[in-house]
């Protein structure tokens, strides 16, 4: 498809040979003679029409209407991204006016975030999600404390602010989603678009999953308090979260509620819907994060969860890890925990991108998103691993027993306020995992608007939310059913291998191929594409708009060409390595 089109009406009097060679589009003015029209579908030879007019015959002529107008437009819109219309009618005859009108009607306009506190609050939101509270703290503790720390500072700035700079730049600069944007400014890379949506959809599937589980802790935590029948009832955790993956169609009906909230959201559009959830979710979570960080570093024996996380080796020395990990798998962990907090390769920033004003700073936008990113995945630890240590030191350490059984045997070790905490803190995990999960769904949602407003069809966002939810749901409810591997229809049961990082239950495959392959690849391609098909100076053009300074201008530059390819490499290796156990680091 074409990026633009020029069209013009009769008037202009061109050539048939020049408008055929310059792929012109031509709107037709009707004109009568001798009260028959012309211009349309029947034509007047030059010669009789001269004759006519020294016979004394007066021709006159018709305005397009809108509706013929609409009809030109929506058909040029099937070749082409934008319009230029040129109209050499006189503004007195109505033509222009009426094409003005029938483009109004036409191409609707592509509504944005509403301030850049809406966007920053949303895009922070689609960073925190799942990955920093039960990810962060257990990785950064089992390589190395500290170090791991150290490790990914140093990829944040050499890679995942060079990515989200680059992805952002690509969004505002094409106002087109993942897919849009690729095809509007590339020719090598048309196709990279489409990595995104297929990550952000194999996210979502387990990702709504895991939120109907935190949607289940809450009333959980509420039949504690009342002493229901729908709480512990007098059972482990351990035997709750078990009893909770087995109960399939009670897994299956929670992960839909998630599914409907996040579509509820999302079809309310990107100011009404997005950023309004975000702009006061966003707070709720972090005042909230804050509440239940002062309770856990109260509690007797939490220092050594703050050891974990900051000493490096401690684990090691303690028994809670076997043996310190090479630096490789290390660089491979905080590469993969770094893409899948910041939503990096996945077309989140893409499609986020598009909706900021261009009077914004990007540089800016990019350093705070990833400095909260980081900030909250640290305050998250310091919820999770004191309070594990102090109350549950034999409890799981990370993923999500760690978020289902250790913390709710830290809830129920307190008595009844520690209820009241439960009810707190799996409310603010489903604010990050809402805020992480309507971005997911926005990628996909943004492509197919776009498409349908660039052919005229109007706003379509409802019809395709719903769609793309529908289709979330279906696999949703399989991750659902197989209940993390439990229920005896995971890969490695259905695919006859043996069980291992990627086969040993559904959620465990799909982030395979999104969080391991896709997106990590295609951070890598988007680098590529940006070093050295469009070039840097794309992204400096962009990021200096309305007088912004891109100060970190030769620092990027370098990054996008050799730095961060490199890495990236390195981080995909790692990730493969990793998941199919292939030894290549060990």
């Amino acid at each position: 498809m074409a990026e633009f089109k020029i069209i013009t009406d009769s008037t202009a009097d061109l050539p048939g040979e020049y408008i055929e060679q310059n792929h012109l589009g031509m709107m037709v003015l009707p004109y009568i003679v001798n009260e028959e029209p012309y211009g349309i579908g029947k034509e007047m030879e030059v010669k009789e029409f001269y004759q006519q007019m020294r016979g004394g015959m007066m021709p006159t002529t018709s305005q397009v209407n809108p509706e013929t107008a609409k009809e030109y437009l929506e058909n040029y819109l099937e070749e082409c991204s934008e319009l230029l219309v040129l109209s050499f009618s006189s503004g007195l005859s109505g033509t222009c006016g009426n094409v003005f009108t029938a483009a109004a009607e036409t191409m609707e306009e592509r509504k944005g975030f509403g301030s850049n506190f809406g966007f920053l609050m949303a895009a922070v939101g689609s960073a925190v999600g799942l990955g920093n509270i039960w990810g962060f703290p257990n990785k950064m503790g089992a390589n190395g404390g500290f170090t791991f720390l150290v490790i990914y500072l140093i990829l944040a700035a050499c890679c995942g602010i060079i990515v989200m700079v680059g992805e952002l730049a690509l969004g505002r600069k094409t106002g087109r989603g993942a897919v849009g944007a690729y095809q509007v400014l590339s020719k090598k890379f048309k196709w990279l678009g489409w990595l995104g949506i297929l990550s952000a959809f194999l996210i979502l599937f387990f990702y709504c999953a895991l939120g109907g589980y935190c949607v289940k802790y809450v009333v959980l935590n509420v039949g504690n308090i009342f002493g229901a029948g729908f709480g512990n009832n007098g059972l482990a955790s351990g035997e709750v979260f078990g009893n909770m993956l087995t109960n399939q169609l009670e897994s299956v009906i929670y992960g839909l509620i998630f599914v409907l909230l996040t579509l509820i959201i999302v079809m309310g559009g990107v100011s009404s819907g997005i950023e309004k959830f975000c702009s006061i979710g966003m707070p709720c979570l972090f005042f909230m994060l804050v509440i239940v960080i002062i309770r856990a570093c109260t509690l007797p024996g939490a220092v050594d969860g703050l050891k974990y996380m900051f000493v490096p080796g401690w684990a090691v020395e303690h028994g809670v890890i076997e043996k310190a990990p090479s630096i490789i798998t290390v660089l491979s962990n905080a590469g993969g925990q770094m893409f899948f907090s910041l939503s990096l390769g996945m077309g989140i920033m893409i499609t986020y991108g598009s909706y900021l004003d261009k009077k914004q700073n990007i540089e800016k936008n990019a350093l705070v998103i990833v400095i909260c990113d980081t900030l909250i995945a640290l305050m998250a630890g310091l919820a999770v691993m004191p309070a594990r240590f102090a109350l549950d030191p034999e409890g799981p350490i990370g993923g999500p027993k760690l978020l289902f059984i250790t913390m709710q045997n830290v809830f129920n070790s307190m008595g009844t306020v520690g209820y009241v905490f439960g009810i707190i803190f799996y409310l603010l995990v489903i604010l990050a995992a809402v805020s992480s999960s309507i971005s997911l769904l926005e990628v996909i949602v943004a492509h197919f608007v776009d498409k349908a407003r660039d052919k005229g069809k109007g706003d379509k966002r409802k019809a395709y939310s719903v769609i793309a939810a529908i289709a979330t749901g279906v696999l949703c409810v399989l991750v659902c059913l197989d209940g993390l591997g439990s229920n005896g229809i995971a890969p490695w049961n259905l695919f006859g291998v043996e069980s291992s990082a990627w086969s040993d239950c559904w959620l465990d495959f799909f982030d395979m191929i999104s969080e391991g392959i896709l997106m990590p690849l295609g951070a890598l391609l988007m680098c590529i594409c940006i070093g050295y098909e469009l070039k840097p100076q794309f992204v400096d053009d962009e990021c200096c708009l309305e007088g912004n300074a891109f100060k970190s201008k030769i620092f990027f530059n370098i990054c996008v060409k050799t730095i961060t390819p490199i890495l990236m490499v390195f981080i995909l290796l790692g990730q493969i390595d990793q998941f199919f156990s292939l030894g290549w680091f060990s």
